[in-house]
């Protein structure tokens, strides 16, 4: 089967899968434009293990294109397309074992649709050959900076969802019934992930380092990757330190994590789309 059928397939099923998270967690009243539970009061709303199963088929058949298209192939490409799906496949196996200890189903089909739209994007563009790709410190290096995109993207998924919920409880209390966690224990489990992107992004920096020191003779380049990520890593590094010590949540803690995301993804994604797409260079 071509890699590009399997794309499509694999996009198909997040698709799919999102819709069947939609609509039996989460309903649109049209008159209204508003959610609310779609299953009867007291129904629980938790994973089931058909759903479960279900959710590893296409993240299985995603990582295993990734595996093929970017570790096993003769040259390693890696642009903005590979970036992409990669950390949209972290992001959702990270929920799938976040699942096992916390009610996130409300959370999934944002997650699994964008899943759906980034899955497919290496079948259509190819990324740039990656010099000195098999190297220990690269392989390091890329892995820790997807790990860290992921939980930052993961964290970024909460926060949304809180705003989200908060607006909705305004129209309709009872939006909280059906697979969301108490607000607050959502928003600490927000700075956990944030924390641990941000741990791993600061090994992201240091395993950067050295590779940098080693291929380019010199410790940073400076360009706009580089400074984007500075920025990133920064505003995370504001928000934590606010949290610790002034205790910011809400809508405060929303906009640092936005503007940390936005950042992060100006750095690698965006950079290599406006490089690739944009200006036709690799």
């Amino acid at each position: 089967m071509p890699d590009i059928v399997i794309h499509v397939v694999a996009s198909t099923l997040y698709a799919a899968l999102a819709l069947h998270f939609w609509q039996t967690r989460w309903r649109v009243q049209p008159e209204r434009w508003r959610l609310r539970p779609a299953a009867a009061p007291g129904a629980s709303s938790e994973l089931r293990a058909w759903e479960r199963a279900a959710i590893l088929l296409p993240l299985l058949l995603h990582g295993g294109l990734l595996y093929e298209e970017i570790f096993a192939a003769p040259q390693m490409r890696f642009g903005f397309a590979q970036a992409l799906s990669m950390m949209l496949w972290l992001a959702v196996a990270i929920c799938w074992l976040e699942g096992l200890a916390y009610r996130i189903e409300a959370l999934l089909p944002m997650v699994l649709v964008i899943a759906a739209l980034c899955a497919p994007l290496p079948g259509f563009f190819s990324g740039r050959v990656t010099p000195d790709a098999y190297s220990l410190q690269f392989k390091l290096h890329l892995f820790a900076g997807m790990l860290a995109y992921s939980l930052f993207a993961v964290a970024t998924f909460h926060a949304l969802l809180i705003s989200f919920v908060e607006r909705q409880l305004h129209l309709h209390p009872s939006v909280v019934d059906r697979g969301v966690p108490p607000l607050l224990s959502l928003e600490a489990l927000v700075f956990k992930l944030t924390g641990a992107a941000f741990a791993v992004l600061t090994l992201t920096f240091a395993v950067g380092i050295a590779y940098s020191e080693n291929i380019f003779g010199r410790a940073l380049r400076f360009d706009h990757k580089t400074v984007f990520v500075v920025l990133s890593w920064l505003i995370f590094g504001l928000l934590l330190a606010g949290r610790l010590l002034y205790g910011w949540r809400g809508r405060t803690a929303l906009r640092w994590t936005l503007a940390g995301f936005l950042m992060l993804m100006l750095a690698y994604p965006g950079s290599r789309f406006v490089l690739e797409v944009i200006l036709g260079r690799s």
